[in-house]
C-alpha cells in the first residue's frame, strides 16, 4: 500500500528525520511505497530551493495512479519536467522506462542525490538528470518521448505560456502526457487544463485524490495534419 501523503513539510510515512542543520538549510528524508518499491526521498530546505524543496500531493497523487493502474514504462522514452525532488520520474526509470529527470540547474542536485538512493547501479544507465528552462532550452531535447510527465508544475500564470510551448516541442503525436495538478486560487490552474490546454491536447480526467482539489489528466497532442483527418 502507498504512503499516505500529509501536508508538503511531512510527506511519508514518517516524521522527518533532520541529517544536517544550518542556518541557512537542511535536509530531511522520507520514506515512500508505490508499486512495490520503497523510495527514501531527501529534500533539501533551503531558500534556494523554494517550492522544488517539497514532496508535494500532486506528486503523490500521480505515482499513486501509475500504482492503481499497473503502469509499466519498459522499453519507453520518458521526461519529467519540474521534477522538484525526482520521486516521479525515479519511479518511472524503476517501472522500465528511459528517464530524462528535468528542471531548473539550482535543483540538479536535490535530484541527483535521491537518483543515487533509489536507482540500483545497474539501471542507472536509463536515467539522466539535465536541466530545462522551459521556452528557454526546450529545443535542446529531442520530440520522440513516449511519456512526458508532470506534477504540480502550473503554478504561476508567468510561466503558462513557456510550458504549453515546452509541451508541444517534447510531445509528437503518439506521446502520452500525464499532468497531475492541484487547483489552487489564484494560480490559473483550473483554466490552463480545461481552457488552454484543450486547444493543442485531447484532454481526458483520469484520476481525482478525494478530499483534495487534485486532478490527473491524460492527454495527447492534436494533430495539425490534414490528412489526419480524412
Amino acid at each position: 500500500m502507498m504512503t499516505t501523503a500529509l501536508s508538503p513539510e511531512h510527506s511519508g510515512d514518517e516524521t522527518p528525520k533532520v541529517k544536517d542543520y544550518s542556518p541557512t538549510s537542511y535536509i530531511t528524508h522520507s520514506n515512500f511505497e508505490f508499486c512495490g518499491y520503497s523510495l527514501k526521498i531527501a529534500r533539501t530546505l533551503s531558500a534556494s530551493l523554494g517550492v522544488s524543496a517539497y514532496v508535494w500531493e500532486a506528486g503523490i497523487a500521480l505515482c499513486r495512479y501509475f500504482e492503481k493502474e499497473k503502469i509499466s514504462f519498459a522499453g519507453k522514452k520518458v521526461i519529467e519536467l519540474g521534477s522538484g525532488t525526482g520521486i516521479v520520474g525515479i519511479l518511472a526509470a524503476l517501472l522500465g522506462g528511459n528517464v530524462t529527470i528535468t528542471d531548473k540547474p539550482t535543483i540538479l542536485e536535490q535530484i541527483k542525490n535521491n537518483v543515487s538512493t533509489n536507482i540500483p547501479p545497474a539501471c542507472r544507465h536509463r536515467l539522466k538528470v539535465r536541466p530545462l528552462t522551459w521556452g528557454q532550452d526546450h529545443t535542446n531535447f529531442p520530440t520522440d518521448y513516449d511519456f512526458i510527465l508532470g506534477s504540480d508544475i502550473v503554478y504561476s500564470l508567468v510561466s503558462q505560456p513557456s510550458l504549453i510551448e515546452t509541451l508541444r516541442h517534447l510531445s509528437n503525436q503518439g506521446a502520452t502526457i500525464y499532468l497531475s495538478s492541484e487547483f489552487r486560487t489564484g494560480n490559473g490552474s483550473l483554466p490552463f487544463h480545461e481552457v488552454l490546454l484543450p486547444d493543442y491536447f485531447n484532454c481526458q480526467v483520469v484520476d481525482r485524490l478525494m478530499g483534495k482539489d487534485i486532478t490527473v489528466y491524460k492527454m495527447t497532442k492534436i494533430s495539425t495534419d490534414p490528412a489526419d483527418g480524412l
